[in-house]
């Protein structure tokens, strides 16, 4: 990386062939062959190195005369007693003059003379000097800012020493407070579920537990708030320190279980670092700490403005809420919003799937029967993944337009429309993003875990991470809407839904989620008419095998690949994803399938493994078990190499300890 000077190197080659001489006479008396070809290298060596001594001298006189036309007698005099540290760059990098600042401060070491640039500037390059109008760089333990100017035969780098003020600049940015929320996420589940006065002995602990890590880490101060929420306020580096240790405070309120001790205590930490007021610290930390919340819980986000978050921790697989109270506001509220619209637009994800298109229906539904509104369900029929659904909502309702295109909702929408997504609540997933933008007043029903594309300035935000599904959401929507509104077609388009997400109630099933299903049971959902919509083809099914049969263990992930590029490949490979978790030692799933110029990922888990923090690293999200991610315009070999990255750098971080 550095240039040697010739004149140090040189010496060195002519004692190797001088060696190499005495080698070859040693070798005479017995090998004339080896002897002929030792002295025919130390022959060219000593050749090399005289042209190279010739050519460097040629350099080194063209340099002291690019130098001489650079500056003028009076102007080198000038520029020698220059308090500023100045060099003279030939058009190669060579140093080929310095002022005395520069010899007293960066070549203090030994002289610079002859050396390349890149020895005072790296890991800066020369271009990035001469093209920036001040370049950052370190040496010799100070700090300089770099200036570069052209002249007509070099060029000229002047060296500012503000070793002084950058010092000064990094202990106020590492001083500057950051305020942090924290709440404990888990409090009122874990005093129900534990014995009597749990509640207040809980809460100290975990109280006790962030008091340490505030004030004896942190350096910090902490007060209490009312409802399981803390305030704390630290300053910048300790929360850099916080962060190396990936906020290890977590994993110590864990610690802290009820008195049955099936129940661990978890937090959730928002922090805004880098504001410009106190104030508005505290307005980035409430987002942080919603955004986490989004997320499951257990978990710290940082952020430091606009849409850019760190997330750590997210182990936990979330604790069911039991209480309904929050349903029937929200059911409430939409009720109100849906009687002041014109016309109500019902849309999910693209690709969409059971749970998409039978929370849909569920809504229209409850809209259309329960409160006699004009709704419609905007959807893609080319690219949904559940079609037997839409045909079989179709052939019941046959006088009613229940599902549009996406274009012709968007010839209807007004300003009194209302748009319902539901299953999603990415901006960059929703079936038509022009219907988004074009329709103001949005509400949105999800359960995925909060990711940054959010749909921001909702009427309604009904985000619960902890549901089954959102079909399971909706049905608790629709029984404090209008109960008798669901009819047994639109029974089983929900429990389709809740089927597909909980993997026929195997993954994510709560209380709550078997109640809703008892619910869809009494309205009249056929199990069996449930089970056929899950049907494939003879084609769907081999080639699911195939999949399974060709994929390979890395560090317990089953990673399965496919170049083929088929119409059913979203549903063969999600369905591949789920029969690898089958096999002895499979900690998670991964298939990849090419999807035009690109690759799509389906992952799914047990629970020991987080997936969804893995594929966020590809722009994707999901869920704890099961998660997806799109890449574009990589290959599959690519795709793949990428994958085992992302496994060797946070398998570790996102599997949940025993």
């Amino acid at each position: 990386m550095r240039r040697k000077k010739v004149w140090v190197t040189s010496p060195l080659m002519y004692l190797m062939a001088a060696v190499m001489v005495a080698m070859a006479a040693a070798s005479y008396p017995f090998n004339r062959v080896m002897f002929a070809v030792e002295l025919t290298a130390a022959g060219l060596c000593s050749l090399a190195v005289a042209v190279s001594g010739v050519v460097y001298r040629q350099n080194a006189a063209a340099a002291v005369r690019s130098a001489g036309r650079v500056l003028s007698a009076e102007e080198e005099e000038s520029l020698r007693e220059f308090p500023m540290p100045v060099a003279i760059v030939a058009p190669a990098g060579d140093l080929v003059w310095v002022n005395a600042a520069f010899e007293e401060t960066l070549g203090a070491v030994r002289p610079g003379l002859g050396e390349s640039v890149l020895r005072y500037i790296y890991p800066k390059t020369f271009r990035q000097v001469m093209e920036e109008k001040g370049t950052a760089v370190s040496y010799g333990g100070r700090e300089y800012t770099v200036y570069g100017a052209s002249a007509e035969h070099g060029y000229i780098l002047y060296f500012v020493d503000d070793t002084h003020f950058k010092t000064i600049a990094r202990e106020f940015r590492e001083r500057q407070p950051v305020v942090c929320l924290a709440v404990f996420d888990n409090r009122d589940e874990m005093a129900r579920d534990g014995a009597g006065g749990e509640e207040s002995r809980i809460t100290a602990e975990v109280e006790a537990v962030l008091r340490t890590w505030v004030v004896g880490e942190l350096g910090g101060f902490i007060r209490r708030l009312s409802n399981g929420r803390f305030l704390f306020i630290t300053d910048d580096a300790h929360i850099e320190e916080a962060k190396q240790k990936r906020f290890r405070v977590l994993d110590s309120v864990r610690e802290v279980k009820n008195s049955r001790g099936n129940m661990s205590a978890t937090i959730s930490i928002g922090v805004g670092r880098g504001a410009a007021a106190v104030a508005e610290s505290e307005r980035w930390a409430r987002q942080a700490l919603d955004m986490a919340l989004g997320r499951g819980g257990d978990q710290v986000a940082v952020t430091q403005g606009g849409d850019t978050y760190e997330f750590f921790g997210g182990l936990s697989k979330g604790v069911e809420k039991r209480d309904k109270v929050r349903t029937r506001v929200i059911a409430a509220t939409l009720t109100d919003h849906v009687s002041a619209s014109d016309r109500v637009f019902i849309m999910g994800h693209a690709n969409s799937d059971l749970d998409s298109v039978g929370s849909a229906v569920g809504m229209w539904a409850a809209i259309r029967k329960g409160l006699g509104k004009q709704a419609d369900i905007v959807i893609n029929r080319g690219s949904t993944l559940a079609g037997a659904l839409v045909d079989m909502v179709d052939d019941s309702y046959p006088g009613e337009d229940v599902f549009m295109d996406p274009a012709e909702a968007l010839a209807l929408a007004t300003e009194r429309s209302l748009l319902i997504v539901v299953d999603t609540h990415s901006t960059n997933y929703v079936e038509s993003r022009e219907l988004l933008e074009r329709v103001d007043r949005v509400v949105i029903i999800d359960h995925h875990r909060m990711m940054v594309t959010h749909i921001k300035n909702a009427l309604i935000f009904y985000h619960e991470p902890f549901a089954s599904s959102a079909s399971e959401m909706v049905t608790e929507l629709v029984q404090y809407i209008r109960s008798s509104a669901i009819d047994r077609v639109d029974a089983q388009a929900l429990l389709a839904g809740i089927s597909l997400d909980t993997k026929n109630f195997v993954l994510r099933t709560g209380v709550r989620t078997f109640e809703a299903s008892a619910y869809l049971r009494r309205r009249g959902a056929d199990t069996v008419t449930v089970k056929k919509l899950f049907s494939n083809s003879l084609d769907s099914y081999k080639r699911k095998a195939q999949l399974v049969s060709g994929a390979e263990i890395y560090k317990g992930c089953a990673i399965a690949t496919t170049s083929w590029e088929l119409d059913d490949m979203r549903v063969a490979s999600a369905q591949a994803a789920d029969e690898l978790l089958s096999i002895q030692g499979v900690k998670a799933s991964f298939v990849l399938y090419k999807t035009g110029s690109g690759v799509s990922m389906s992952a799914r888990s047990l629970g020991d493994v987080n997936v969804q923090l893995i594929l966020e690293a590809f722009g994707g999200g999901g869920h704890f078990t099961m998660a997806g991610a799109q890449l574009k315009n990589v290959s599959m070999g690519e795709a793949r190499r990428q994958l085992i990255h992302a496994l060797d750098e946070k398998l570790e971080e996102t599997t949940v300890s025993e």
